[in-house]
């Protein structure tokens, strides 16, 4: 079991930056994909990005593509999310997730199955 803990939320303008960070613990992170969720009030859980084991191949919903940036850092356990060109729209708990299986490519399909307690970004217009 894996253990994840989200950094880095908070309240900023519209066209302002954030970058959030997931520490992980409890086993092998270095071979396992990452994802960001978000949920915004009233909606479904969403899927953001994601990045594979190796970090060599990256995905993104539609919405965040040329705004937010995913990456890993395997030496210290962390996946982050730069957020740039935020928009009051962006406004959501955040959620970094580990996938279940082993070298996987972080594909919005994949069998993500630990998360962590969320980190609150807030956009104001």
């Amino acid at each position: 079991q894996v253990q994840l803990v989200e950094s880095g939320g908070g309240l900023v303008q519209a066209g302002g930056s954030l970058r959030l960070s997931c520490a992980a613990s409890g086993r092998t992170f270095s071979i396992y994909a990452m994802g960001w969720f978000r949920q915004a009030p009233g909606k479904d859980r969403e899927f953001v990005a994601g990045i594979s084991w190796s970090g060599s191949s990256t995905h993104y919903a539609d919405s965040v593509k040329g705004r937010f940036t995913i990456s890993r850092d395997n030496a210290k356990n962390t996946v982050y999310l730069q957020m740039n060109s935020l928009k009051p729209e962006d406004t959501a708990v955040y959620y970094c997730a580990a996938d279940r299986s082993g070298y996987g490519l972080g594909l919005p399909k994949a069998d993500f199955g630990s998360w962590g307690q969320g980190t609150q970004v807030t956009v104001s217009s």
